[in-house]
Protein backbone atom coordinates (compact mmCIF):
# COMPACT_ATOMS: atom_id res chain seq x y z
CA UNK A 1 0.00 0.00 0.00
CA UNK A 2 1.23 3.50 -0.24
CA UNK A 3 0.44 7.08 1.19
CA UNK A 4 -0.16 9.83 -1.19
CA UNK A 5 2.12 12.27 -2.70
CA UNK A 6 1.17 16.07 -2.12
CA UNK A 7 2.65 18.45 -4.56
CA UNK A 8 4.88 15.88 -6.14
CA UNK A 9 7.42 16.39 -3.08
CA UNK A 10 6.29 14.23 -0.30
CA UNK A 11 7.88 10.33 -0.35
CA UNK A 12 4.87 7.96 -0.78
CA UNK A 13 4.74 5.63 2.24
CA UNK A 14 5.16 1.82 1.07
CA UNK A 15 4.69 -0.84 2.64
CA UNK A 16 4.19 -4.86 2.92
CA UNK A 17 3.39 -5.31 6.56
CA UNK A 18 7.26 -6.23 7.14
CA UNK A 19 8.95 -3.32 5.38
CA UNK A 20 8.38 0.12 5.31
CA UNK A 21 10.05 2.75 2.82
CA UNK A 22 9.49 6.69 4.07
CA UNK A 23 11.33 9.47 3.48
CA UNK A 24 14.41 10.20 4.86
CA UNK A 25 14.33 12.71 8.08
CA UNK A 26 17.20 14.51 10.12
CA UNK A 27 17.42 12.16 12.41
CA UNK A 28 18.40 9.77 9.98
CA UNK A 29 22.00 11.52 9.68
CA UNK A 30 23.73 9.36 12.16
CA UNK A 31 23.01 5.64 11.26
CA UNK A 32 23.46 7.00 7.17
CA UNK A 33 27.07 8.05 8.23
CA UNK A 34 27.58 4.61 10.00
CA UNK A 35 26.34 2.88 6.84
CA UNK A 36 28.63 5.10 4.84
CA UNK A 37 31.98 4.29 7.23
CA UNK A 38 31.12 0.58 6.86
CA UNK A 39 33.32 -1.56 4.84
CA UNK A 40 31.44 -3.42 2.76
CA UNK A 41 29.48 0.08 1.74
CA UNK A 42 32.77 1.55 1.23
CA UNK A 43 33.92 -1.26 -1.19
CA UNK A 44 31.01 -1.46 -3.35
CA UNK A 45 30.08 2.40 -3.58
CA UNK A 46 31.29 5.43 -4.75
CA UNK A 47 30.06 7.35 -1.50
CA UNK A 48 32.29 10.32 -0.59
CA UNK A 49 35.52 9.67 1.15
CA UNK A 50 35.82 10.74 4.36
CA UNK A 51 32.20 10.48 5.12
CA UNK A 52 30.66 12.34 8.06
CA UNK A 53 27.89 14.44 8.92
CA UNK A 54 27.99 16.96 6.69
CA UNK A 55 27.72 14.63 3.95
CA UNK A 56 25.40 13.06 4.92
CA UNK A 57 23.16 16.40 5.33
CA UNK A 58 24.13 17.06 1.84
CA UNK A 59 22.78 13.64 0.43
CA UNK A 60 19.43 14.78 2.52
CA UNK A 61 19.47 17.88 0.63
CA UNK A 62 19.92 16.16 -2.67
CA UNK A 63 17.19 13.29 -1.67
CA UNK A 64 14.63 16.60 -1.32
CA UNK A 65 15.77 18.75 -4.50
CA UNK A 66 15.37 15.12 -6.35
CA UNK A 67 11.43 14.95 -5.11
CA UNK A 68 11.07 18.15 -6.12
CA UNK A 69 11.67 17.78 -9.42
CA UNK A 70 9.56 16.29 -11.74
CA UNK A 71 11.08 13.18 -12.73
CA UNK A 72 13.91 13.71 -10.52
CA UNK A 73 15.61 10.60 -8.59
CA UNK A 74 13.02 9.42 -5.80
CA UNK A 75 15.28 7.94 -2.81
CA UNK A 76 13.13 6.41 0.02
CA UNK A 77 14.76 5.14 3.85
CA UNK A 78 14.26 1.40 4.61
CA UNK A 79 13.16 0.61 8.29
CA UNK A 80 12.04 -2.97 9.54
CA UNK A 81 7.96 -2.65 10.32
CA UNK A 82 9.22 -4.10 14.15
CA UNK A 83 11.55 -1.04 14.61
CA UNK A 84 9.86 2.16 13.34
CA UNK A 85 11.89 4.58 12.84
CA UNK A 86 15.09 3.33 13.07
CA UNK A 87 16.63 3.72 9.64
CA UNK A 88 18.02 0.59 7.97
CA UNK A 89 19.22 1.91 4.58
CA UNK A 90 18.39 3.38 1.28
CA UNK A 91 16.79 2.60 -1.99
CA UNK A 92 16.50 5.00 -5.18
CA UNK A 93 14.76 5.29 -8.55
CA UNK A 94 16.37 6.95 -11.31
CA UNK A 95 13.65 7.69 -14.05
CA UNK A 96 14.93 7.33 -17.47
CA UNK A 97 12.63 7.96 -20.75
CA UNK A 98 10.52 5.42 -22.36
CA UNK A 99 9.35 3.68 -19.01
CA UNK A 100 12.53 2.71 -17.70
CA UNK A 101 14.52 3.31 -14.51
CA UNK A 102 17.42 2.21 -12.76
CA UNK A 103 17.42 1.15 -9.38
CA UNK A 104 20.03 1.02 -6.05
CA UNK A 105 19.95 0.21 -2.83
CA UNK A 106 22.31 0.04 0.32
CA UNK A 107 21.69 -1.27 3.70
CA UNK A 108 23.04 -0.16 7.25
CA UNK A 109 24.95 -3.49 8.63
CA UNK A 110 21.96 -4.05 11.12
CA UNK A 111 19.51 -4.20 8.54
CA UNK A 112 21.65 -6.97 6.50
CA UNK A 113 20.59 -10.65 6.02
CA UNK A 114 17.20 -10.23 6.93
CA UNK A 115 15.35 -9.60 3.22
CA UNK A 116 14.73 -6.45 4.29
CA UNK A 117 16.12 -5.38 0.61
CA UNK A 118 14.48 -7.37 -1.22
CA UNK A 119 10.85 -6.70 0.61
CA UNK A 120 12.07 -2.78 -0.47
CA UNK A 121 13.06 -3.37 -4.22
CA UNK A 122 9.65 -5.30 -4.65
CA UNK A 123 7.98 -2.37 -2.86
CA UNK A 124 9.81 0.08 -5.30
CA UNK A 125 9.49 -1.69 -8.49
CA UNK A 126 5.17 -2.21 -7.71
CA UNK A 127 5.09 1.39 -7.23
CA UNK A 128 7.01 1.80 -10.84
CA UNK A 129 5.11 -0.79 -12.48
CA UNK A 130 1.71 0.73 -11.01
CA UNK A 131 2.06 4.52 -12.18
CA UNK A 132 3.02 3.27 -16.08
CA UNK A 133 6.61 2.10 -15.77
CA UNK A 134 7.94 -1.01 -18.03
CA UNK A 135 11.17 -1.77 -17.20
CA UNK A 136 13.88 -1.48 -14.14
CA UNK A 137 17.64 -1.44 -14.64
CA UNK A 138 20.05 -2.67 -11.97
CA UNK A 139 23.68 -1.64 -12.41
CA UNK A 140 26.36 -3.08 -10.17
CA UNK A 141 30.13 -3.64 -9.98
CA UNK A 142 30.92 -7.31 -11.37
CA UNK A 143 31.48 -9.60 -8.17
CA UNK A 144 28.66 -7.57 -5.33
CA UNK A 145 27.35 -10.62 -4.93
CA UNK A 146 25.08 -9.30 -2.33
CA UNK A 147 23.59 -6.95 -4.34
CA UNK A 148 23.04 -9.10 -7.23
CA UNK A 149 21.28 -12.06 -5.35
CA UNK A 150 18.69 -9.05 -3.96
CA UNK A 151 18.24 -8.52 -7.81
CA UNK A 152 17.96 -12.18 -8.23
CA UNK A 153 15.75 -13.19 -5.63
CA UNK A 154 13.00 -10.31 -6.90
CA UNK A 155 13.09 -11.86 -10.43
CA UNK A 156 15.52 -9.67 -12.29
CA UNK A 157 17.32 -11.58 -15.51
CA UNK A 158 21.23 -10.95 -15.83
CA UNK A 159 21.94 -9.50 -19.06
CA UNK A 160 25.44 -9.52 -19.20
CA UNK A 161 28.47 -8.17 -18.04
CA UNK A 162 29.99 -4.42 -19.56
CA UNK A 163 33.69 -4.16 -19.46
CA UNK A 164 35.28 -0.94 -17.64
CA UNK A 165 31.50 0.72 -16.93
CA UNK A 166 31.35 2.01 -13.49
CA UNK A 167 33.78 3.58 -11.23
CA UNK A 168 35.37 2.46 -8.17
CA UNK A 169 35.13 4.23 -4.61
CA UNK A 170 39.07 4.56 -5.82
CA UNK A 171 38.21 6.01 -9.29
CA UNK A 172 39.26 3.02 -10.84
CA UNK A 173 36.61 1.48 -14.17
CA UNK A 174 35.20 -1.56 -13.08
CA UNK A 175 33.36 -3.79 -15.18
CA UNK A 176 29.27 -3.89 -14.49
CA UNK A 177 26.92 -6.46 -14.24
CA UNK A 178 23.66 -5.09 -15.47
CA UNK A 179 20.05 -7.14 -15.06
CA UNK A 180 16.68 -6.01 -15.92
CA UNK A 181 13.05 -6.56 -14.54
CA UNK A 182 9.73 -5.95 -16.31
CA UNK A 183 6.35 -5.07 -15.72
CA UNK A 184 4.87 -8.44 -16.78
CA UNK A 185 7.73 -10.35 -15.02
CA UNK A 186 7.38 -12.47 -11.52
CA UNK A 187 8.94 -10.63 -9.05
CA UNK A 188 10.54 -13.92 -7.63
CA UNK A 189 13.81 -16.04 -8.83
CA UNK A 190 14.04 -16.98 -12.55
CA UNK A 191 16.84 -19.09 -11.93
CA UNK A 192 18.54 -21.39 -9.69
CA UNK A 193 21.02 -20.01 -7.74
CA UNK A 194 23.30 -23.03 -6.94
CA UNK A 195 24.70 -23.59 -3.77
CA UNK A 196 27.23 -26.59 -3.41
CA UNK A 197 26.74 -28.55 -0.24
CA UNK A 198 28.90 -30.75 1.55
CA UNK A 199 29.96 -33.60 0.44
CA UNK A 200 31.88 -36.35 2.26
CA UNK A 201 34.00 -39.53 1.76
CA UNK A 202 35.58 -40.71 4.52
CA UNK A 203 36.77 -43.65 3.46
CA UNK A 204 38.79 -42.22 1.00
CA UNK A 205 39.70 -38.72 3.05
CA UNK A 206 38.52 -36.54 1.43
CA UNK A 207 35.42 -34.16 1.03
CA UNK A 208 33.47 -31.57 -1.56
CA UNK A 209 32.68 -28.25 -0.12
CA UNK A 210 32.41 -24.78 -1.71
CA UNK A 211 35.63 -22.88 -2.89
CA UNK A 212 37.05 -20.46 -0.45
CA UNK A 213 38.92 -17.20 -1.60
CA UNK A 214 42.22 -18.86 0.41
CA UNK A 215 41.79 -21.91 -1.97
CA UNK A 216 44.18 -20.08 -4.06
CA UNK A 217 47.28 -20.55 -2.08
CA UNK A 218 46.75 -24.21 -2.13
CA UNK A 219 47.14 -23.95 -6.25
CA UNK A 220 50.42 -24.87 -8.20
CA UNK A 221 52.17 -22.98 -11.26
CA UNK A 222 51.10 -24.91 -13.84
CA UNK A 223 53.18 -25.07 -16.94
CA UNK A 224 52.38 -28.10 -18.85
CA UNK A 225 51.41 -27.26 -22.45
CA UNK A 226 49.87 -30.69 -23.02
CA UNK A 227 47.03 -30.75 -20.81
CA UNK A 228 43.46 -31.26 -22.55
CA UNK A 229 41.59 -28.48 -21.01
CA UNK A 230 40.77 -24.78 -22.25
CA UNK A 231 43.50 -22.59 -20.52
CA UNK A 232 40.99 -20.19 -19.07
CA UNK A 233 39.63 -23.46 -16.81
CA UNK A 234 42.74 -24.67 -15.47
CA UNK A 235 43.33 -24.10 -12.10
CA UNK A 236 46.21 -21.69 -11.51
CA UNK A 237 47.77 -19.74 -8.73
CA UNK A 238 48.42 -16.69 -10.86
CA UNK A 239 44.84 -16.58 -12.30
CA UNK A 240 42.83 -18.18 -9.48
CA UNK A 241 41.06 -14.99 -8.69
CA UNK A 242 39.37 -14.73 -11.60
CA UNK A 243 38.65 -18.49 -12.11
CA UNK A 244 37.05 -18.55 -8.54
CA UNK A 245 35.04 -15.60 -9.81
CA UNK A 246 33.53 -16.90 -13.01
CA UNK A 247 32.77 -20.32 -11.36
CA UNK A 248 30.60 -18.19 -8.61
CA UNK A 249 29.10 -15.54 -11.57
CA UNK A 250 28.35 -19.41 -13.65
CA UNK A 251 26.43 -20.86 -9.82
CA UNK A 252 24.63 -17.55 -9.17
CA UNK A 253 23.16 -17.79 -12.72
CA UNK A 254 22.45 -21.26 -12.17
CA UNK A 255 23.77 -22.65 -14.64
CA UNK A 256 27.10 -24.44 -13.22
CA UNK A 257 27.68 -26.38 -9.30
CA UNK A 258 31.70 -26.43 -8.79
CA UNK A 259 33.24 -27.93 -5.68
CA UNK A 260 36.54 -27.66 -4.34
CA UNK A 261 37.77 -31.53 -4.15
CA UNK A 262 39.41 -31.01 -0.24
CA UNK A 263 41.85 -33.03 1.32
CA UNK A 264 39.48 -34.48 4.83
CA UNK A 265 42.31 -33.79 7.07
CA UNK A 266 44.65 -30.82 6.23
CA UNK A 267 41.37 -29.62 4.04
CA UNK A 268 44.04 -28.16 1.51
CA UNK A 269 42.49 -28.12 -1.92
CA UNK A 270 43.52 -30.56 -4.35
CA UNK A 271 41.31 -29.86 -7.18
CA UNK A 272 37.28 -28.96 -8.65
CA UNK A 273 34.39 -31.46 -9.42
CA UNK A 274 31.77 -29.42 -11.56
CA UNK A 275 27.93 -29.90 -13.06
CA UNK A 276 27.25 -27.21 -15.41
CA UNK A 277 25.11 -26.85 -18.67
CA UNK A 278 25.82 -24.95 -21.76
CA UNK A 279 22.51 -24.07 -22.12
CA UNK A 280 19.22 -23.51 -19.78
CA UNK A 281 20.09 -24.14 -16.17
CA UNK A 282 20.82 -27.25 -14.17
CA UNK A 283 16.68 -26.72 -13.57
CA UNK A 284 17.11 -29.31 -16.51
CA UNK A 285 17.39 -32.68 -16.64
CA UNK A 286 21.08 -33.19 -18.17
CA UNK A 287 24.24 -31.91 -17.04
CA UNK A 288 28.20 -32.15 -18.06
CA UNK A 289 30.82 -33.74 -15.44
CA UNK A 290 34.22 -32.01 -15.15
CA UNK A 291 37.08 -32.32 -12.89
CA UNK A 292 40.50 -31.50 -12.42
CA UNK A 293 43.47 -32.34 -10.01
CA UNK A 294 46.24 -30.57 -9.22
CA UNK A 295 49.50 -32.09 -10.30
CA UNK A 296 50.34 -33.18 -7.15
CA UNK A 297 47.44 -34.73 -6.30
CA UNK A 298 47.11 -37.08 -8.92
CA UNK A 299 47.29 -40.38 -9.11
CA UNK A 300 45.37 -41.07 -5.57
CA UNK A 301 41.83 -41.15 -7.34
CA UNK A 302 40.88 -38.25 -6.61
CA UNK A 303 38.81 -37.25 -9.30
CA UNK A 304 37.25 -40.83 -9.11
CA UNK A 305 35.94 -39.85 -6.05
CA UNK A 306 35.01 -36.57 -6.17
CA UNK A 307 32.85 -38.02 -9.51
CA UNK A 308 31.38 -40.15 -7.69
CA UNK A 309 30.68 -37.94 -4.71
CA UNK A 310 28.96 -35.09 -7.46
CA UNK A 311 27.27 -37.73 -9.36
CA UNK A 312 24.78 -39.14 -6.65
CA UNK A 313 24.26 -35.36 -5.55
CA UNK A 314 23.07 -34.53 -9.58
CA UNK A 315 21.26 -37.84 -9.69
CA UNK A 316 19.26 -37.44 -6.34
CA UNK A 317 15.62 -36.24 -6.77
CA UNK A 318 15.61 -32.65 -5.81
CA UNK A 319 12.87 -33.35 -2.89
CA UNK A 320 15.99 -34.98 -1.33
CA UNK A 321 18.12 -32.10 -1.85
CA UNK A 322 19.49 -33.35 -5.09
CA UNK A 323 19.26 -31.74 -8.59
CA UNK A 324 17.18 -34.27 -9.62
CA UNK A 325 19.36 -35.66 -12.79
CA UNK A 326 18.04 -37.80 -15.28
CA UNK A 327 21.44 -37.78 -18.14
CA UNK A 328 24.84 -37.43 -17.08
CA UNK A 329 27.11 -36.38 -20.15
CA UNK A 330 30.90 -35.98 -20.70
CA UNK A 331 33.45 -35.14 -23.09
CA UNK A 332 37.29 -36.06 -23.38
CA UNK A 333 39.63 -36.05 -25.72
CA UNK A 334 40.47 -39.34 -26.79
CA UNK A 335 44.23 -39.89 -25.47
CA UNK A 336 43.18 -38.28 -22.51
CA UNK A 337 43.65 -42.01 -20.92
CA UNK A 338 43.40 -40.36 -17.35
CA UNK A 339 40.65 -38.85 -17.62
CA UNK A 340 38.59 -41.55 -19.94
CA UNK A 341 39.74 -43.92 -17.04
CA UNK A 342 37.76 -41.99 -14.29
CA UNK A 343 34.79 -41.57 -16.41
CA UNK A 344 34.61 -45.79 -17.15
CA UNK A 345 34.96 -46.45 -13.71
CA UNK A 346 32.33 -43.99 -13.42
CA UNK A 347 29.85 -46.37 -15.20
CA UNK A 348 30.01 -43.62 -17.89
CA UNK A 349 29.79 -44.99 -21.69
CA UNK A 350 31.00 -43.98 -24.97
CA UNK A 351 27.68 -42.70 -27.43
CA UNK A 352 29.72 -40.82 -29.60
CA UNK A 353 32.99 -39.34 -31.49
CA UNK A 354 34.16 -36.60 -33.38
CA UNK A 355 36.73 -36.73 -35.63
CA UNK A 356 40.02 -34.27 -34.95
CA UNK A 357 37.22 -31.90 -32.46
CA UNK A 358 40.08 -31.24 -30.08
CA UNK A 359 42.95 -28.91 -30.87
CA UNK A 360 46.11 -29.35 -28.17
CA UNK A 361 47.92 -26.35 -27.55
CA UNK A 362 51.12 -28.58 -29.32
CA UNK A 363 48.75 -28.15 -32.08
CA UNK A 364 47.97 -31.76 -32.64
CA UNK A 365 44.42 -32.41 -33.37
CA UNK A 366 42.68 -35.38 -31.80
CA UNK A 367 39.03 -37.37 -31.66
CA UNK A 368 36.41 -35.95 -29.06
CA UNK A 369 35.11 -38.85 -27.38
CA UNK A 370 31.51 -38.18 -26.16
CA UNK A 371 30.35 -40.18 -23.25
CA UNK A 372 27.07 -40.30 -20.80
CA UNK A 373 25.47 -42.14 -17.63
CA UNK A 374 21.75 -43.04 -16.95
CA UNK A 375 19.87 -42.28 -13.69
CA UNK A 376 19.65 -45.87 -12.38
Amino acid sequence: MSEGMPGGQVPPRLTDGVVVLRGHVTADIPRIVEQCRDPESLRWTTIPRPYGTEQAEAFLALIAAGWAEPGGHRYWAIEDAAQPGVFMGTIDLRPRKGGSAEVGFGLHPQGRGRGLMSGALRLVADHWFASGGSQLTWWAERGNFASWRVAWACGFTMAGTVPAYLASGDGRLTDAWVATLGAADAQEPATPWCEPPLLEAPDAGLRLRPWRDEDGDAMEDRNDPAHHMPVRGILDRATFPEWLLVRRERMSRGVGMSWCVADAGSDRALGEVVVFVHEGTLDDDTAELGYQVVPSARGRGVASVAGRLAMAHAFAAKSAGGLGMRRIVAQTAEDNAASNGVLSALGFEIWGRESEADLLPNGRAVDALHWERLRA
